[in-house]
């Protein structure tokens, strides 16, 4: 089933911002991204858990004729795998990092969506409630209700009473 015309324009849009953000990331992101995506898979698991048992197995056996070159408890092993996970936790950082930029470029996009949404609805309420009036349905045009969804809301006095709330508790 194919999507109608107005659903495909929005499918495009949000393809559109994606692409467009994707495209100004600078290459060090992008390499970040995909060394935390790695990271964060079954094989990158799978070849760390053969890399040490091989280190370990060379180190305390006499395999393939390697002579011991970190001996128990491993602490060249160990400078290692600290150094890894230094590398790893920044990795990670940087792109969780810019996922959280990214959210808040959608979080700012949606707060403006909404406010646009709130003023047209707030119009269109005050249009059908001077509709309801013109027609004689005066228990709609008068309704205290109606009249207070009519008017415009201010978002720093909703700001204000949240952060009013949320002190309290």
């Amino acid at each position: 089933m194919t999507p109608s015309n107005h659903i495909q324009d929005h499918i495009d849009t949000i393809a559109k911002h994606e692409q467009d953000f994707q495209a100004s990331r600078s290459r060090a992101e992008r390499i970040g991204d995909r060394i935390a995506a790695f990271a964060g898979s079954f094989p990158f698991v799978a070849i760390h858990i053969a890399c040490f048992a091989a280190w370990m197995l060379i180190n305390t056996l006499s395999i393939l004729g390697i002579r011991h070159f970190d001996p128990t408890p491993f602490p060249l092993l160990d400078t290692g795998v600290a150094l890894e996970a230094i590398l790893l936790a920044s990795f990670i950082l940087m792109r969780q990092s810019g996922l959280a930029k990214r959210a808040d470029e959608r979080e700012h996009l949606m707060l403006q969506l909404l406010l646009l949404t709130e003023k047209e609805v707030s119009a269109v309420v005050r249009m059908n409630q001077q509709i309801a009036e013109h027609l004689g349905l005066l228990s709609i045009s008068k309704d205290e209700e109606i009249k207070e969804l009519g008017r415009p809301t201010s978002v720093d006095e909703v700001a204000e009473s949240i952060q009013e709330n949320l002190s309290r508790e």
